[in-house]
């Protein structure tokens, strides 16, 4: 537990499916086998972006187990478990720690608006259950977030509350609270794709959530912002935002911008999106094929390769 430190890109993996819709196990290790060649902190899943909602508890556990081998301990796995009942959710927890995952995600449940002092009892519970760190994902669209002193006074309580993962605007005066708060001893990680990436580095997040099909790149422009030179991170970073605003327009849309894109760096066999699902309108699906396209000439730019697990006989990258 002492040993996991974040600093850097710690993606989102998704749930790959095979055309019939079941779990492509074998497509999860070069997922995996991807983040550790593009320099990722650590590696989460099954979360919102691995379509977790539409996995069985037995599906999210079996992707998680297979995530602990695939990665060899080459990286460690954040294994998210995230239920509305509190004792599910600790128990989701349990099984997770048990199949030997570095640390543990929750979010914080939403679907119906709850007061601090409710969900400060839901994470007691959970974390009560564990002894590996835990971090807490807190979305809600056009609501507050957990406040600097709920995130202090849990730290205070539980010592393995480490690090918070928050996917709202103008938060930097947030953040810097939340470091006052906690001293800190709660890392704060941006997520929504890395949108708000570049001035949040600045504000003290020890890293940043997002998708993996952008990963390399996204890791590249935080070594960049963090050792002081935010031009050249703003020259990769302005490339890549376009494509990761119009992907998390919607989070189904997401899922198919995707796997599309890692489809077409080679990295997946295919993009196949768990039903129920969003069908793309032809414009929009154009448009994210135009966007991922822009992002294989970005990666020829900068002379990264297209597809890193990719090599030809004497061991060069393939483009």
């Amino acid at each position: 537990m002492e040993q996991f430190h974040i600093h850097g890109v710690v993606p989102v993996i998704p749930t790959p499916f095979r055309a019939d819709e079941t779990i492509d196990f074998a497509s999860l290790q070069a997922l995996i086998d991807f983040a550790v060649a593009a320099n990722c902190s650590a590696i989460c899943l099954p979360a919102y972006a691995s379509e977790f909602y539409k996995l069985s508890d037995e599906e999210r556990l079996a992707v998680a187990r297979e995530a602990v081998v695939a990665a060899r301990r080459g990286i460690p796995v954040i294994g998210q478990a995230n239920h509305a009942a509190a004792r599910l959710a600790a128990k989701s927890a349990r099984d997770l720690q048990a199949a030997g995952v570095d640390a543990v995600a929750v979010a914080v449940p939403r679907l119906f608006s709850l007061p601090e002092p409710d969900i400060f009892r839901y994470f007691d519970t959970v974390l009560s259950a564990i002894e590996v760190p835990l971090l807490v994902q807190d979305f809600n669209p056009g609501g507050p977030t957990l406040s600097p002193r709920f995130i202090a006074d849990l730290h205070r309580l539980h010592a393995h509350f480490r690090y918070i993962k928050l996917e709202e605007p103008l938060m930097a005066a947030k953040i810097k609270a939340i470091l006052d708060a906690t001293a800190g001893e709660v890392g704060v990680l941006e997520g929504w794709g890395g949108m708000y990436l570049l001035e949040l580095i600045e504000a003290g997040i020890c890293g940043v959530m997002p998708g993996l099909a952008l990963a390399d790149l996204l890791s590249r422009i935080y070594r960049l912002s963090a050792a002081g030179n935010q031009p050249a991170a703003y020259d990769i970073f302005s490339a890549v935002l376009p494509q990761i605003v119009f992907s998390l327009q919607n989070m189904e849309f997401f899922h198919h911008a995707e796997k599309r894109l890692l489809a077409l760096r080679g990295i997946l066999p295919g993009a196949t999106v768990r039903d129920l699902t969003i069908s793309p309108h032809p414009i929009d699906a154009a448009h994210i094929d135009f966007l991922n396209r822009q992002i294989l000439a970005l990666l020829d730019r900068l002379h990264m390769p297209r597809n890193p697990l990719s090599r030809d006989r004497e061991g060069a990258l393939h483009r």
